[in-house]
């Protein structure tokens, strides 16, 4: 039963003057519920009580940290078909889609739980001492990873729920030992409420402290600003545009205390396709970027939005079977009405480039709020003198530059902005012939594929889900595996420190038996 409250720790709340509703872009019409804004009482409320429940929570062990994330897995699968019926009327999503990503959400949760279970997560790292040494003694010196603090996780439109309310920031968060408050994405409030119960309750069932999670609905940019500037706030997770994603770092870095922001944002990830590719499978490669450009709408940051080739026959020939076989897609519905207005917005601003021409563009009648690709055709020195051309188009749309020679391609490739993935089609010959452009892209991107499509990111330890600004804003960093807890803590050194007085991943005896760095050696002795 969605109630549009603010989930303040266990505590359901409504102070808020301001009402909205979430929209099912399908029907074209809005929801049922109405949702009620948090008030800054209850910002600072939640706030407060994530601070007070970190000093417990911070000092939790592995085990009960993952008996936790594997409860929230549980509750989110005990929703059953109400939270898959609400994510689909406040998405327009399918079925299977809801279905699929409610899977990663619960697969994310456990992964982490596993990784908390093992421990070695913590990087213990132990230097002893040798008073003996000269001319100066060493002191004996540890180090390990310890947590923030309250995290603000951003839920994200496109995903409702693998990067929204139990998604990847906050599954890190909690695992890196940091409460967790949700600013609710109002496309999917009800949504977001569900998901939310399961977490409290699960919370409950296994004696975490009240505030551990806190879940707060916005309809605006107010509340989000809020929680950015609250001085007991000590990191952010975002996933979303590029605008909202640099305001916030912008925010973060005005404050007293400036605080990390994680921010995943654009990205158009590209995608070269090299000669051999065209000879040899430009046909069947076509057919499968055709499917990758209008998967979900064209509504994933790792949709192939630019593909570079070398002009001739073969390209020719790419481009009309692509063109050809993405119109045979039937268009599917976007996410909410204002996503599909600024989809044809961009749309219909990259068109009217000087240079630009359309190679494929849908022109029968869709229903409402229903996005029908495209694809647009430019010259490499058109591309090149036009940074318009490389912004990001959210949608099933795609650009395809043509590139006099190998020298024009790799020119471009190194005047992109940073993207989270960079992709290469051709042989393994192609990779060796062309360095130039294999390290060209690889300094642009945070993940580099060959032969494949970018729409699909594994959970796992060795996902990287981020990449250069604007792809994200700390390069350094994962959104998506196990990697992504390593945004929620900071390394603290321990110096001469009692033995039993030590974090126990650090004592002499490894209680724990985790693999720690020991003078230079991975060891569990």
């Amino acid at each position: 039963m969605i109630s549009g409250t603010n989930a303040i720790g266990t505590k359901s709340s409504k102070q808020g003057n301001n009402t909205f509703k979430t929209f099912d872009p399908k029907e074209n019409i809005n929801t049922e519920w109405t949702f009620y804004e948090a008030s800054s009482n209850e910002i600072n409320e939640a706030v407060d009580l994530a601070t007070d429940a970190f000093k417990t929570y911070k000092e939790f062990s592995g085990n009960k940290k993952a008996g936790f994330l594997e409860a929230i897995a549980d509750e989110i699968e005990a929703l059953g078909n109400e939270l898959i019926e609400t994510y689909c009327k406040e998405s327009g999503l399918p079925e299977g889609r809801a279905k699929g990503e409610r899977g990663r959400t619960m697969g994310q949760l456990r992964a982490f739980a596993k990784l908390l279970k093992e421990g070695s997560w913590v990087e213990a790292v132990i230097e002893r001492a040798q008073p003996n040494r000269t001319p100066m003694p060493k002191s004996d010196i540890r180090k390990m990873l310890f947590p923030l603090g309250p995290v603000v996780v951003f839920g994200a439109s496109n995903f409702p729920l693998a990067f929204s309310t139990a998604g990847g920031d906050t599954a890190s968060a909690l695992a890196a030992g940091c409460p967790v408050i949700v600013k609710s994405h109002p496309m999917h409030a009800g949504t977001g409420e569900l998901v939310s119960s399961a977490i409290i309750k699960a919370a409950e069932k296994t004696g975490m402290p009240n505030g551990v999670f806190s879940n707060l609905n916005s309809s605006g940019i107010a509340v989000g600003q809020q929680l950015v500037k609250h001085p007991k706030v000590k990191a952010v997770g975002f996933t979303g545009s590029i605008n909202g994603g640099t305001a916030l770092y912008k925010l973060a870095n005005e404050r007293d205390e400036p605080i990390p922001v994680f921010a995943e944002m654009g990205s158009i990830n590209p995608v070269v396709v090299l000669p051999s590719a065209l000879v040899n499978d430009g046909d069947a490669w076509a057919n499968t970027y055709a499917s990758s450009v209008t998967l979900g709408a064209g509504q994933f940051c790792t949709n192939p939005g630019l593909l570079l080739a070398i002009k001739g026959e073969k390209l020719d020939g790419f481009i009309k079977t692509l063109s050809d076989e993405i119109l045979k897609f039937e268009p599917t519905c976007m996410l909410h009405p204002t996503i599909y207005a600024k989809y044809n917005e961009g749309k219909k601003e990259l068109s009217a480039q000087s240079g630009v021409t359309i190679s494929a563009n849908y022109k029968k009648d869709t229903n409402a709020n229903t996005a029908k690709p495209s694809i647009l055709k430019v010259s490499g020195a058109d591309f090149l003198a036009n940074t318009k051309l490389h912004t990001e188009v959210f949608g099933p749309f795609s650009v395809v530059v043509e590139c006099e020679n190998t020298k024009e391609l790799e020119t471009i490739l190194n005047h992109l902005e940073g993207q989270l993935t960079g992709t290469i089609l051709g042989s393994e010959e192609d990779l060796k012939n062309n360095s130039g452009i294999v390290d060209a892209l690889r300094s642009r991107v945070g993940r580099i594929l060959f032969n494949g499509v970018p729409t699909g990111v594994e959970v796992n330890s060795s996902m990287v889900h981020g990449g250069p600004f604007p792809a994200t804003t700390d390069p350094r960093f994962t959104s998506v595996g196990t990697s992504a807890i390593k945004r929620w803590v900071r390394p603290v050194s321990f110096q001469d420190w009692p033995n039993t007085l030590l974090p126990i991943a650090l004592q002499d005896e490894n209680p724990l038996g985790i693999t720690r760095l020991v003078e230079g050696n991975y060891t569990k002795n």
